[in-house]
């Protein structure tokens, strides 16, 4: 059994992931796999995308922050900060290309709208549940919450992958232990 952690793993398991994610969007695997293959030269070629972060250089997980920057291009991905409108959260989840086809904020209790960003992401996990979808977390060790929508059924393929990868990933209203 190969290691875990090595590249050769770590390569294939973006790509799952990537296309998991994207499968309609083969740049952003094309993307990912760049930054992972050749950092230098992905940092150059999307420097200003970069530069956002704060990343001027090769960091360790750059493909990952590679993968959440062409979701997000490819409206795959919804980023929010830890203080995040309750309303703005749940406009910028309905523009999601890979939004349920059932509207889960029918759904939602007045009340959820007042929870604090992080309770609020959780309880619109909870909902998302409930018709078969979920949203996830692909954790970048910030103050924000890069979220994506995926199939329920498909949220511990994208977990093991992430952790393959050796990404950490938590999924929205999973209840404890969903990290």
């Amino acid at each position: 059994m190969s290691d875990p952690h090595d590249a050769d793993a770590i390569r294939g398991s973006l790509a799952e992931i990537a296309s998991l994610l994207a499968p309609a969007h083969p740049a952003v695997a094309e993307e990912v796999l760049r930054a992972h293959d050749s950092p230098h030269d992905y940092v150059s070629a999307f420097g200003g995308r970069l530069a956002d972060r704060g990343i001027d250089e090769p960091v360790d997980n750059l493909a990952w922050i590679a993968l959440i920057d062409a979701l997000d291009a490819h409206g795959l991905l919804a980023e929010f900060d830890w203080k995040e409108d309750a309303q703005e959260i749940r406009g910028r989840l309905r523009k999601l290309e890979s939004r349920p086809s059932v509207d889960p904020w029918a759904l939602f209790e007045a009340e959820e709208a007042l929870l604090p960003t992080e309770e609020f992401l959780h309880a619109c996990g909870r909902r998302y549940r409930e018709i078969g979808a979920a949203l996830a977390v692909l954790d970048i060790e910030s103050d924000c919450y890069p979220v994506v929508g995926l199939r329920a059924a498909r949220a511990d393929e994208l977990t093991a992958l992430a952790a393959r990868a050796g990404f950490p990933v938590q999924h929205l209203g999973a209840g404890r232990g969903s990290r």
